[in-house]
């Protein structure tokens, strides 16, 4: 819904007023299109806008590019249309954008929670000798439907007409910054996360993508992948920054440390930590991403997290928090009651064709007891992905939870409960926003982005405490967490 004529206006008044220069971070992710403005200096937010934008669900997850764009102009003008001296894109990961020789969009972008390519990455996965372990070795991830690649494949296999027409293949970040500046360029986050570009060397694979289609030439057809602090170009008189992925995006918006895991709750689930060297797991669990400042970051993806909950919330007839009051009532372990979260199929573990499923239900079965099983499914999905990087980033030292279910008593009281690391609910609202603005800042200053974080005074956060449960109830509820989750699908 448009602002109203005078909250707009008292909007551009305070830009107006504002002595310093601005700078704009941009969060494009799977439901919306958020805008931050924040001041050069100090790091105020000095406005904010929103828009939402079609969205869909798996198998096939596709949106139209355009109304990315439109959902940009809509949330700029409720922003107040600012003059700002800088702007970053941060984007949703792994979705394919296909452009044709005139620049336009040829499909509907394939987005990285489309499961209809699953096949294709079984396929790729026996291209190469070695399997899971050459993949994880020349690009750090192995395929999965995820990854870009993977909807390459499945393109070329489905839609010949449209793949002759293929001029150029984006992410969902790329073409926003290409609107914005005309420039076709990706950064080293975005790119590790496509499945043919590897974080350890900083190169494409071509023979990767010749795999798929070897008459092609590729160099022609992929962006350009900036430095950290390159310029994309210029939107106006606005330096535009490189932009990243979501993940990479937030990590800068929550100053992430040595030590700092990020646990972000939203309708999907991510696990990950800052690292100094690229990771390659056979296993395909950890994502070897590399992070938006020349660092790495490995990542663990979850594809159910709060749909979960707000799926099982609508069967219950409830809102969000008469849902929460429900879930803190029952006790842990939910009476027995355990609940397996892959509603949409599973990304890790890669199970695209899975289901949700309940165990242990029983005659005298309670409406908090459900609602309990179900965040404590969602909770120990991602601390199996937890177990999982700690065997590349080594222990802990805090976990930082953002997301939509960082904002839920439940989610919070849960996840302290069951995990015995020193547990944080991140200020940041809008991590991902605030993170393309640092990206904007630091490109416009030409600074490491933690000068930015650490000026900004960002990574606060309120600790959670573990309310009296045993390491004996914890150990069980994730036993029986493990004995569903091994039965297999």
């Amino acid at each position: 819904m448009p602002a109203h004529p005078r909250v707009a206006a008292r909007r551009v008044a305070t830009l107006a007023t504002m002595s310093g220069e601005l700078v704009a971070g941009v969060d494009s992710s799977t439901q919306s299109t958020k805008v931050e403005i924040r001041e050069l200096e100090s790091g105020d937010v000095v406005a904010r806008g929103s828009s939402p934008h079609p969205t869909t669900t798996p198998p096939r997850s596709e949106q139209d590019p355009r109304a990315w764009w439109d959902a940009f102009e809509a949330a700029w003008a409720r922003a107040g249309s600012p003059t700002c001296a800088a702007i970053s894109v941060a984007g949703q990961q792994h979705g394919m954008v296909v452009l044709d020789e005139a620049g336009e969009v040829i499909r509907p972008a394939k987005l990285w929670n489309d499961t209809e390519t699953a096949p294709d990455a079984g396929w790729l996965l026996k291209q190469l000798p070695g399997g899971a372990a050459d993949w994880a070795a020349a690009v750090g991830s192995v395929p999965v439907a995820a990854l870009t690649i993977t909807k390459l494949s499945w393109m070329h296999r489905s839609e010949a007409d449209n793949w002759a027409r293929v001029a150029a293949v984006m992410l969902p970040h790329d073409w926003m910054t290409y609107r914005l500046t005309g420039e076709m360029v990706t950064d080293r986050g975005d790119a590790s996360g496509t499945g043919y570009w590897s974080p350890a060397t900083g190169d494409y694979r071509w023979d990767l993508l010749a795999i798929i289609d070897g008459e092609r030439e590729w160099s022609e057809a992929v962006p350009r992948v900036l430095s950290p602090l390159a310029r994309a170009g210029m939107w106006g008189d606005a330096v535009v920054g490189p932009g990243t992925g979501d993940n990479m995006a937030a990590a800068l918006g929550l100053g992430l440390g040595a030590g700092d895991v990020v646990m972000s709750f939203g309708t999907s689930g991510t696990v990950y930590a800052r690292s100094d060297a690229p990771t390659a797991d056979p296993s395909g669990e950890v994502a070897g991403f590399a992070d938006a400042t020349g660092r790495f970051l490995p990542l663990v993806c979850t594809l159910n997290a709060t749909k979960v909950t707000d799926a099982v919330a609508r069967l219950l007839g409830v809102e969000h928090e008469a849902f929460d009051a429900l879930a803190l009532a029952a006790t842990p372990g939910a009476g027995g009651l355990t609940l397996l979260p892959y509603f949409d199929g599973e990304r890790t573990p890669n199970r695209p064709k899975a289901t949700g499923e309940i165990a242990g239900l029983r005659s005298d079965v309670s409406r908090e007891q459900i609602a309990r099983a179900s965040v404590e499914g969602v909770v120990c999905g991602l601390l199996d992905g937890l177990d999982s990087l700690q065997a590349y980033t080594g222990a802990p030292q805090r976990l930082i939870m953002i997301g939509g279910g960082a904002r839920s008593s439940a989610y919070r009281r849960v996840l302290a409960d069951l995990c015995d690391i020193p547990l944080v609910v991140a200020d940041a609202d809008q991590a991902v926003a605030t993170g393309a603005a640092v990206q904007a800042a630091a490109v416009l200053e030409q600074v490491d982005p933690s000068v930015i974080s650490e000026r900004w005074c960002l990574g606060g956060g309120t600790r959670v405490d573990p309310s009296k449960v045993t390491s004996d109830a914890r150990a069980a509820v994730r036993a029986a967490y493990a004995s569903v989750r091994d039965r297999g699908q």
